[in-house]
C-alpha cells in the first residue's frame, strides 16, 4: 500500500538523486526542468503548490508498510472552471518498488483526489511512446489513448513522440464501481 503525502523542501534531495542523467529528466518531466536539477528549481515549482486553491498539488508517495518515500507524482494545471487536470511528473524512484502495481496505486490515489475531492470531470497525462509499460499501467486504470503527437521533444539527435491520455469521471466511476 501507498500514502500521497504533500511533496516538500525535505523531499528535494531525495528527488534530485534519483535523476540520474539529462535524458531521465526530459523523460519525468518533459522541458519543465533544466539537468541537472537543483533545489531552486524544486523551490518554484512547489512555490503555489499544495493550497486550497493551488493550480497544482505535488506529491510524495511513500510505501506505507516501509515508511519510505518510494516516488513522486503530481496532479497540475488544474481548471476548476472546467473541472479539469493534468497528471505529471510520475516516478517510482526507488528501483526496488517498480514492477510491483505501485505506479497503478499511484494513479488510483492521484484520481481519488482529483474525482471526489476536487470534484473535477476530466483527468489528462502525456507519455512517451516508448514507455511502454507506463502506458499499460495507464490503460489498466482507466486511461484512453486520445491521440499521438509526433516529434514533441527533441532529446540530443531524437525526437520523443508522445501519447495523450485521459479518463473522465463517469469512466473512472464505472471502473472502480462506484456508479
Amino acid at each position: 500500500m501507498i500514502e500521497l503525502k504533500y511533496f516538500q523542501h525535505s523531499d528535494f534531495k531525495q528527488l534530485i538523486n534519483w535523476i540520474h542523467s539529462p535524458a531521465f529528466l526530459l523523460q519525468w518531466s518533459g522541458s519543465a526542468f533544466n539537468y541537472p536539477l537543483n533545489e531552486q528549481q524544486l523551490e518554484k515549482y512547489i512555490e503555489n503548490a499544495n493550497n486550497k486553491n493551488s493550480e497544482i498539488f505535488v506529491y510524495k508517495v511513500i510505501d506505507s508498510e516501509l515508511a519510505e518515500t518510494i516516488g513522486h507524482i503530481s496532479l497540475g494545471k488544474i481548471d476548476r472552471k472546467n473541472k479539469s487536470a493534468r497528471i505529471g511528473r510520475v516516478l517510482i524512484g526507488d528501483k526496488r518498488a517498480r514492477g510491483k502495481g505501485i505506479g497503478q496505486q499511484m494513479i488510483k490515489e492521484i484520481l481519488k483526489i482529483a474525482f471526489n475531492e476536487l470534484q473535477l470531470h476530466r483527468v489528462s497525462l502525456g507519455v512517451f511512446d516508448f514507455n511502454t509499460s507506463a502506458i499499460a499501467c495507464y490503460e489498466r486504470v482507466g486511461f484512453t489513448k486520445e491521440g499521438l503527437l509526433r516529434d514533441t521533444i527533441k532529446n540530443e539527435d531524437e525526437y520523443w513522440n508522445l501519447w495523450e491520455m485521459s479518463i473522465l469521471e463517469d469512466e473512472w466511476r464505472n471502473e472502480n464501481n462506484l456508479v
